[in-house]
């Protein structure tokens, strides 16, 4: 939660020296069997943290001039530690994760003078409490099986509106979309709250990915820091693709390129024209009550309905679906008299309903409606080619879904974060 109090210091840094019991057998520099030499650690080093420590900075410590450092440890109140990286010389040690706002945080540090004496203190800091925290809503939500259609974009809700081009580019730095195996995508930017990311082709069949936002502690713009961790993993279906041909009056359902069935429809009749282009399925719906008032019908009118529809699959947010239309079976197949809907038998879209599911893709053409919308009415985004996706990136390009290589803080060997 954003801390109304503005900026603020949580504290200053403490020094305590931790005294080491002499280690038997040990040496530094001097003969075998010379017990080591007790030095207030604390006169060894130096911390960059101050009383108003900023989280979006880099916590260093520094040895003094003819010492060196052997270990450091930052801790958050979690327990979790913090990364770092210690430099070849053993002279200087930095943070390579990201430190939290308005968090108290304690730093281990073992040192040696470079003359047979070592010990070991321990330092206290806090970071700056934050203006405002940027959350992210990730989706799509997984809480189901947590399968989707290769269709399915990734989406990202900020919590507040980042406009400064600069910003955008610190929040596309902090979101990581990793995937097995790796594809080419890129992310869109919405509106200055909404993004979305998508491959350049569908996902392959099979495809694992995950979508992370790791902001914590980032300074995103001027009083705007990143809030917590978020995450999401799921799992690409098979390539379902259903063709909708208006014109012909029938639905070519095909499964990883093979055509599994056709079935006649009755899509929007003139001036309730079926938009053209890809949709996402979005929902399904086993029974959903369906009204023209919710289109702008009066009711009462020659055009009003309201009846109760089965087997329904949802592509617009405005209310088309894929659905039963049994009082039509006569005209599926031969013309169009549906406001929009594609409707077909109770069996073909049970049928049709149990074989898809969210994230698969339907193609309306040659229809007399619209195109699909982009954006605001479900998922038009396969309707904007590549390379005008990519150019709503405010990093500028397109970026690989490879895992990254990441430093392992313990043995600064690298691996890769999956």
């Amino acid at each position: 939660m954003a801390d109304r109090r503005g900026i603020a210091g949580l504290g200053g840094i403490t020094l305590a020296l931790v005294v080491l019991v002499p280690l038997a057998g040990c040496t530094s520099g001097g003969e075998e069997g010379e017990a080591v030499r007790k030095v207030d650690a604390a006169q060894l080093v130096h911390l960059s943290a101050t009383e108003r420590a900023d989280p979006a900075q880099p916590l260093t410590v520094t040895a003094e001039p003819g010492s060196r450092l052997t270990d450091v440890t930052v801790v958050g109140p979690d327990g979790r530690v913090v990364a770092g990286r210690l430099s070849e010389d053993q002279r200087s040690w930095r943070t390579t994760g990201r430190l939290k706002a308005a968090t108290s945080y304690t730093v281990r540090i073992a040192a040696d003078d470079g003359r047979g004496g070592r010990g070991e203190t321990t330092a206290g800091f806090s970071t700056l409490a934050a203006q405002h925290l940027l959350a992210a809503k990730l989706g799509p939500d997984s809480s189901g099986s947590g399968v989707y259609g290769v269709g399915q974009p990734l989406t990202v809700q900020l919590s507040e509106a980042v406009k400064d081009p600069q910003a955008r580019q610190e929040v596309e730095r902090a979101l990581t979309v990793v995937s097995q195996p790796a594809v080419t995508g890129g992310w869109y930017w919405v509106d200055d709250e909404n993004l979305h990311f998508r491959p350049e082709d569908y996902w392959p069949t099979g495809t694992t990915v995950s979508l992370a936002f790791e902001a914590t502690g980032s300074r995103i713009s001027e009083g705007l820091y990143g809030g917590d961790r978020a995450a999401l993993a799921l799992r690409i279906g098979p390539r379902v693709e259903t063709v909708v041909d208006a014109a012909a009056h029938e639905l070519t359902l095909k499964r990883d390129g093979q055509v599994v069935r056709t079935m006649p429809v009755t899509t929007g009749k003139p001036g309730f024209d079926t938009r053209n282009g890809v949709k996402v399925v979005l929902g399904q719906e086993r029974r959903v009550r369906m009204s023209g008032e919710t289109i702008g019908i009066a009711a009462g009118s020659d055009e009003s309905y309201d009846l109760d529809v089965e087997w329904a699959t949802r592509v617009t947010w405005s209310g088309e679906y894929v659905h039963a239309a049994p009082w039509s079976v006569g005209s599926q197949g031969v013309e169009n008299v549906s406001h929009g809907c594609t409707g077909m038998s109770t069996e073909n879209a049970r049928w049709f309903y149990q074989n898809t599911r969210v994230g698969d893709l339907v193609t309306v053409v040659n229809s007399g409606g619209k195109g699909m919308e982009p954006f605001g009415n479900g998922f038009g985004d396969w309707n904007i080619g590549w390379g005008e996706w990519v150019r709503h990136s405010a990093l500028g390009g397109p970026v690989s879904t490879s895992a990254p290589l990441t430093r392992a803080p313990a043995t600064g060997m690298i691996a890769p974060q999956l």
